[in-house]
């Protein structure tokens, strides 16, 4: 049997690549999911979902360059079982990790090279 999660969120923050001991590349993140309601007083309500996200070989390669805190992503992935933990206020939570089969960048995407080339550009540049 298969199972398969879509979401769509935002990154808390800049992706970290890391190697396996085999020299497998595997890039991670955290992305965050929300809602917002208006309950039957007129209270507004949000809700947070946060979701780590693995992303291997040629996939971990691509979202370590193009991706960066606060993008937009579409993922599709296989869900892992959940691991509960004690939260430091007591709670018992679970994390929700991700293996991401397809990321579809939502946001713009610079190039690194870009950056790096507009970066150099500037400096280069003599006011007159």
């Amino acid at each position: 049997m298969y199972q398969q999660i879509t979401i769509i969120g935002r990154l808390g923050g800049d992706p970290v690549k890391r190697f396996t001991a085999g020299g497998k590349a595997v890039t991670s993140f955290n992305v965050a999911t929300g809602k917002s309601w208006t309950d039957a007083k007129g209270e507004k309500h949000d809700s947070t979902v946060w979701f780590r996200v693995s992303t291997w070989e040629r996939l971990a390669e691509t979202c370590e360059k193009y991706l960066a805190k606060g993008k937009l992503v579409f993922i599709s992935g296989e869900m892992q079982e959940p691991k509960p933990f004690e939260g430091k206020d007591g709670t018992w939570r679970a994390s929700l990790d991700l293996v991401a089969r397809d990321v579809r960048f939502l946001s713009s995407v610079e190039r690194a090279e870009e950056k790096e080339e507009e970066a150099v550009d500037e400096t280069q540049v003599i006011p007159w």
